[in-house]
């Protein structure tokens, strides 16, 4: 059945097309899709040029294939059950058929950056996201339409509850319920939109607004000869340079007056030729950034410079501006192949994308596409252009900055929501620096200039798109411009810290929304990376709340106070012992409840995912009240409300007890159609804001938090007595720093603190993670600066007053056993009496730093020389890499070095001196000491041995029972008989002879048996065998 098209959907699309306004569709049925060919075919005809294009955005899987011989199959088959009338030709059939559709799927929408489209759809509406939807509304160009497909809604606002896909994201195990805020908002402030259309499937409008009641056509405001008053300013500025080489050729490619005064600013500082300029193009999406740098290089060749780097997080994102480099070559008169050759990547993660020209018309010439973590490649460049350095990480981007010509291009507010850092940290610091040269140098030659560029008017749709407006402000994009200026800067003791209601918050009313934009105008005043979809996870997420610190309210003044600091926490914890159990055995770490999670990792610890906790997600403040202690503030404030000291958790009020059941709010709508609903911001709302002695806190063990590792934060936390337990090994791809979790464990009675006192149960852990940072840091801290490390490991470097208790102390050191060998303890004796090279005991160094730093050794050292020994020792450095670390010479390092080590030898020697002496081997000493007795005792006392020893042998001589082998038998004849025979006489000698008449074997036998009795008795007779002398 035909039927005709509402006027106003006719009108509001030509409306579109004639002021380069884009335009919103959104249809809710399940047959949306045959609407589209109608839709396609309006702005078709509204359109005079061509076709237009059209991107179709999807989750997972399409009703009709993208593929061409699949879509045949899949007709053929509807063909067949009879769902489809092979006589009636199916308009969205051959819709699609006519081709001009790119499809994607929206895991893949980073693809389409920089690309243009004259018509958007979007289905699947549970799988959008705030990134995914400003990136695909942001390729539509002026006069386009971008329809968003629901399907069949009782109500409008049942989308409210709607269960979109991130909210799995979202839910943790004690926080399982999220709330739709965000697309609470997102249903009000299209309502508001002047462009938007809400309709069923037979393109009825609903009435949601006010503004679609009455659509009247526009009239075009043109100036003379038909052109807006910024064209003829641009048609002006050409006219005027047309004779200027480079600049007049290149600027007829120019499409609005801001982008040609931003190519006549770069080629104004090529030409200077000075390469002291530093030029940074800072813009929205959309505003022609790529294509003026492009026509910049192109001018750069043409004036002469030889080597020029390009670099960007990928070279894919520089697609435009390598395509307007080749433009401008084409404008300056160059012939591709004969004066210069593009060279494409070979790299299959590149894609082919462009990563080199060589020119070679003038003389030899290169433009090169580097990788940002380059750096050290820049030796011989000329100019350097930065694109889309907001996507490249701040140190990075530092490092990549030097004496030659540099330009930078760089997105401040758009969907991927970066860029804020970048300028306001870095481009102030250049701005800072730019003045402080011109101020001392007074027109010297030396010094830096730095020139700031702007570019406002957008190319892509004309300027005052109401789309753009309504998605920079449902998405927050422009928040820069909310920051409001501060009346007075109270003093941090006077402020107070409010709960904020998240209900109220994204309700979308008109104060809510004032304060809601200034809440997030602080965040991307104060963080890196920011994107639209933190604004979901705010409104949505169950386990997150919201806090601001404000200054002394003034109730009579009906006014919004000004914003000093907002925190955003996350409750974490009370995970079963099951489910922590599992997750290790599994290896898996799911969503949510970061702290816990990297806990249990960490110390294979169980117990702690069963505690809850607090993890402070951000803490943002006003730019213009940073460093006068608003954090510090707050950050106490929040710790006292945690512990209960605010409102004592044990204090239950009436009120409290009986807890408001949450509003729902598909309640509120009234039971109409579609037809006749009409959607407005809910009136039965708390209040915004909560003194926190007016709510009751949640019962919490320790807070936490997650953030980059700097000096300065760390320093930050650690003063508020926060412990690491946690630093990544690998530095994040945004900020070049490694993440670091902190713990502060909360007064509770729950816990049984087997610690010391300041650290309770968290105390041993602490101990753990502080011996393993020792240990990392000659491995993947090893280039971490030393003043970081010694702020992590927080050493204890005094121990003056401990020199009175060193003995009863059972933490230090009592021996060198096992540690240090006598040897060892010999060359550092050497070392210390300037004998040895500080070489000789390097092997040394790093066991007596880690017993050091882990409080071991008792010895007073400065801060620097402590910091030269964790260099030396811990991180293995060379004395080079520390001189250029700590700006001090080698001499008066090694002056230091030199000095701790012999206060380390004084101490190791005094406790280890009694085992060294007993250890080590030494030479035989003979002693020359006096003798007792005097020399004449000596000798006497030797002649009174001798003696001795003669009696006893006479003694034994002379015994009778030896004398009785040499008796005379029958002695009286015999003697008689021997006495005649000697005449009577005795001989002179006293001895006579006399025969012995014994038996032979009775003699054999005695002489046997003396034998026996000792060869000494037997002595050499030279006389006769058989005769004996005796004594007369």
């Amino acid at each position: 059945m035909r039927k005709k098209v509402d006027e106003r959907i006719r009108t509001l699309i030509e409306n579109g097309v004639k002021t380069r306004h884009r335009s919103i569709f959104v249809i809710v049925g399940d047959k949306s899709r045959d609407q589209i060919v109608n839709l396609h075919y309006m702005l078709s005809k509204a359109v005079v040029k061509t076709r237009p294009t059209v991107l179709w955005c999807y989750k997972d899987k399409l009703e009709l294939s993208s593929h061409k011989k699949k879509r045949a199959k899949q007709v053929k088959k509807l063909m067949q059950r009879g769902l489809l009338d092979p006589e009636k030709v199916d308009p969205f059939s051959l819709f699609v058929e006519t081709g001009g559709i790119t499809y994607c799927l929206y895991k893949d929408s980073e693809r389409i950056l920089g690309n243009t489209f004259g018509m958007c759809i979007l289905q699947d509406f549970e799988a959008l996201t705030p990134n995914l939807l400003a990136r695909t509304i942001e390729t539509v160009e002026g006069g386009g339409l971008i329809v968003l497909l629901l399907r069949s809604l009782s109500s409008l606002t049942s989308l409210y509850t709607m269960v979109m896909d991130v909210h799995d994201r979202f839910r943790t195990e004690s926080h399982s319920q999220a709330t739709g805020r965000f697309n609470e908002r997102f249903l009000l402030s299209l309502a508001s939109c002047k462009a938007c259309v809400v309709m069923d499937d037979e393109l009825n409008i609903l009435p949601i607004s006010s503004y679609t009641k009455s659509v009247t056509p526009v009239p075009v405001r043109e100036d003379f000869e038909g052109l807006s008053e910024s064209e003829w300013d641009l048609k002006n500025l050409k006219e005027q340079l047309s004779d200027d080489f480079p600049v007049g050729p290149l600027i007829k490619k120019c499409c609005t007056l801001d982008q040609g005064k931003a190519v006549v600013t770069f080629l104004d500082s090529v030409l200077d030729k000075t390469l002291r300029s530093t030029v940074a193009l800072i813009a929205a999406r959309g505003r022609g950034k790529s294509a003026a740098l492009g026509l910049a290089i192109s001018g750069a060749i043409a004036a002469g410079y030889s080597n020029i780097f390009v670099t960007a997080p990928s070279p894919e994102n520089l697609k435009t501006l390598f395509e307007f480099v080749c433009k401008g070559f084409d404008i300056l008169e160059y012939k591709e192949h004969l004066d210069y050759d593009v060279v494409k990547s070979t790299k299959p993660e590149f894609k082919k994308a462009t990563v080199r020209i060589n020119i070679y018309k003038q003389h030899r010439q290169t433009i090169q596409f580097i990788q940002p973590q380059e750096h050290e490649k820049l030796s011989q460049v000329e100019l350097l252009v930065i694109d889309e350095a907001a996507a490249i990480p701040l140190p990075v981007v530092k490092s990549l900055l030097g004496p030659y010509l540099v330009f930078l291009s760089s997105t401040v507010n758009g969907y991927e929501g970066t860029g804020r850092s970048l300028s306001l940290k870095l481009l102030q610091q250049l701005e800072q620096q730019s003045q402080m040269s011109t101020k001392n140098l007074e027109g010297s030659l030396s010094g830096r200039f730095f020139k700031k560029i702007d570019l406002i008017e957008s190319i892509r749709y004309a300027s005052g798109d109401p789309i753009e407006s309504w998605l920079h402000a449902l998405l927050c994009l422009d928040a820069t411009n909310s920051v409001p200026s501060m009346n007075r800067l109270p003093s941090p003791s006077e402020c107070d810290l409010y709960y904020v209601n998240r209900d109220t918050l994204f309700s979308y009313h008109k104060d809510s929304e004032l304060f809601l934009q200034r809440m997030m105008a602080l965040y991307v005043a104060s963080h890196y990376k920011n994107s639209p979809n933190d604004l979901q996870l705010m409104a949505d997420a169950p386990a997150h709340h919201l806090f601001v610190l404000l200054g002394p309210v003034d109730e009579s003044k009906n006014h919004l106070p000004d914003i000093l600091c907002v925190v955003q926490v996350s409750l974490e914890g009370q995970i079963s012992r099951k489910s922590a159990i599992k997750s290790l055995s599994d290896g898996h770490q799911p969503f949510g409840d970061q702290i816990p999670w990297k806990f249990c990792q960490q110390f294979q610890d169980t117990v702690f995912p069963t505690l809850s906790g607090a993890r402070i997600v951000r803490i943002a403040t006003h730019p213009s009240a940073m460093r006068l202690g608003y954090g510090t503030a707050a950050v106490e404030l929040l710790t006292r409300y945690f512990e209960g000291q605010l409102t004592p958790i044990s204090e239950v009020d009436v009120e409290d007890a009986e807890e408001t059941p949450p509003v729902k709010v598909t309640e509120a709508a009234k039971k109409v159609s579609l037809l006749e609903e009409n959607i407005k911001p809910r009136t039965d709302l708390p209040p915004l804001l909560v003194h926190l002695r007016e709510r009751r806190p949640e019962k919490l063990h320790y807070i936490g938090v997650s953030f980059g590792l700097t000096q300065d934060l760390f320093r930050f936390w650690r003063k508020h007595k926060f412990g690491p337990f946690y630093i990544g090994h690998i530095p994040s791809n945004v900020t070049g720093e490694h993440t670091c979790m902190v713990l502060k464990p909360l007064n509770n009675d729950d816990v049984e603190a087997s610690g010391s006192d300041d650290w309770g149960f968290f105390g041993p852990f602490y101990q753990d993670y502080r011996r393993r940072f020792t240990e990392l840091l000659r491995f993947s801290f090893h280039l971490m600066e030393y003043k970081l490390a010694m702020s992590i490991l927080d050493p204890k470097i005094n121990f003056s007053e401990f020199d009175h208790v060193l003995s009863s102390s059972n933490n230090f050191l009592k021996s060198t056993d096992g540690i240090l060998s006598p040897h060892d303890m010999k060359r550092l004796e050497a070392y210390t009496n300037n004998l040895a090279d500080f070489h000789m005991i390097l092997d040394i160094v790093p066991k007596l730093a880690r017993l050091y730093f882990l409080e071991k050794l008792p010895v007073t050292l400065s801060y620097t020389q402590a910091s030269v020994l964790l260099c030396m020792g811990l991180q293995a450095k060379d004395i080079s890499a520390i001189e250029g670390e700590m700006k001090l010479e080698r001499q008066q390092i090694l002056s230091l070095f030199i000095k701790v080590m012999k206060k380390f030898y004084r101490y190791l020697y005094s406790i280890a001196s009694k085992d060294i002496d007993s250890t080590v081997p030494r030479l035989k000493e003979i002693s020359m000491e006096p003798h007792s007795i005097s020399v004449d005792e000596d000798l006497d006392e030797g002649a009174k041995k001798v003696q001795d020893e003669m009696n006893a042998k006479t003694d034994g001589l002379l015994n009778p029972e030896l004398l009785q082998q040499y008796a005379i038998v029958d002695r009286e004849a015999d003697f008689e008989h021997a006495l005649q025979n000697g005449t009577g006489k005795v001989l002179p000698g006293g001895l006579i002879s006399v025969k012995s008449n014994r038996d032979k074997a009775a003699k054999h036998g005695k002489k046997n048996e003396s034998q026996r009795s000792g060869k000494k008795r037997n002595k050499d007779d030279h006389g006769s065998k058989s005769n004996k002398k005796r004594k007369a």
